[in-house]
C-alpha cells in the first residue's frame, strides 16, 4: 500500500534480450547440441560393436588422449610449426594473388590473354606438384610452402578478379569524368567492390592452406601434426590419430571463426552484412 509518507515501490522490470542475443544463444545452443550429439554418436559406435574399437577408439578416450597430448611441450611445437608453414604461405599467396589479380582484372588486355593460362593452371591439384617441391628444395619447409601457396594462390586471385570485374560501369566512367586518378580510383571505387570479394578468398585460402600445411607434413615429412600423425599410424597408436585429427579439425574450426569474424567487421558497411544482422 502507498501512503503520502511512503511511496509506492516499484518491482524493477526484468530485462528483455534483444532479438540478436536471442539469435545468438540459438546458435550456441544449437552448436552445443550438435557438439554433444557428435560425441554420444562417436562413444556408442565401438561400444555397440558397430565398428572395431581397436582401430576406432570412443570419444572419451580419445578425448583422454588429447589432453595427455596438451601437456606434452612437443605437441605444442608441433602446433606452432603447422601454424607457421600456414601463416607463410598464406601472407605469400595473399600478396602475389591480390598484386596479380588487380592488375590483370584492370587491364582488358590482360584478361583475356592469361584466361586460358588460369583455366589450364587452376585445377592442377597441389598435392601433384609434392615430387617437384621435392625435388627444388628437398625435405624443407620450402617445399611445404610451394604447395600451400599454389593452392591458397587461386583461391584469392580468382575473387580478386570477379570482384574488380565488379565495378560498376556507370561509376567507373562517372569517376573518369571527374578526372579522378587512377590511384584515386582504385581506393574509392575498385578497392570497395572487390573487398567482399576479396575476404571470401581469404576464408576460404586460409582453410585450404591449413589442409595443405598438414598433407604437406604427412607427404613430405616437415615436422608438424602431420606427420605426427603418420608416426602415429605407423606405431598403431589410433588414440593419438585420432586425437591429432580432432586437433587439425579444431585448428580450422577456430581459423574459420577468426576470418568471419575479420570479415564482418571489415564488411560491416556492406549490405551482406547488414543483411545478416536484420534477419
Amino acid at each position: 500500500m502507498a501512503t503520502a509518507d511512503a511511496p509506492m515501490i516499484v518491482a524493477p522490470q526484468p530485462r528483455r534480450r534483444s532479438p540478436r542475443q536471442l539469435r545468438t544463444l540459438r546458435k550456441i545452443a544449437l552448436g552445443v547440441a550438435g557438439i554433444l550429439g557428435f560425441l554420444l554418436t562417436w562413444q556408442l559406435l565401438p561400444a555397440l560393436g558397430i565398428v572395431d574399437p581397436r582401430y576406432f577408439p570412443s570419444a572419451t578416450t580419445t578425448l583422454a588422449e588429447l589432453g595427455q597430448q596438451m601437456r606434452d611441450l612437443e605437441f605444442w611445437r608441433n602446433v606452432g610449426r603447422t601454424m607457421t608453414a600456414w601463416g607463410i604461405g598464406l601472407v605469400i599467396a595473399t600478396v602475389l594473388a591480390v598484386v596479380l589479380g588487380t592488375v590483370i582484372g584492370l587491364v582488358p588486355f590482360l584478361r583475356r590473354a592469361t584466361h586460358t593460362t588460369v583455366e589450364f593452371l587452376r585445377p592442377i591439384p597441389s598435392v601433384a606438384l609434392i615430387p617437384l617441391a621435392i625435388l627444388m628444395f628437398g625435405l624443407r619447409i620450402e617445399s611445404a610452402l610451394v604447395i600451400i601457396v599454389y593452392a591458397s594462390f587461386w583461391q584469392v586471385f580468382i575473387q580478386v578478379l570477379y570482384g574488380v570485374a565488379d565495378v560498376d560501369t556507370v561509376a567507373r566512367d562517372t569517376a573518369r569524368s571527374f578526372g579522378l586518378s587512377r590511384r584515386s580510383r582504385i581506393v574509392n571505387l575498385v578497392f570497395p567492390t572487390a573487398l567482399p570479394y576479396l575476404m571470401t578468398g581469404l576464408r576460404l585460402a586460409a582453410a585450404v592452406a591449413l589442409i595443405l600445411a598438414i598433407t604437406a607434413e604427412m607427404f613430405i615429412g616437415n615436422p608438424g601434426l602431420g606427420r605426427e600423425i603418420v608416426f602415429a599410424q605407423s606405431a598403431g597408436d589410433w588414440p593419438a590419430v585420432y586425437a591429432l585429427v580432432l586437433v587439425t579439425g579444431l585448428l580450422g574450426l577456430i581459423i574459420n571463426l577468426i576470418f568471419r569474424a575479420i570479415e564482418r567487421r571489415s564488411l560491416a558497411w556492406h549490405q551482406s552484412v547488414r543483411g545478416e544482422e536484420v534477419l
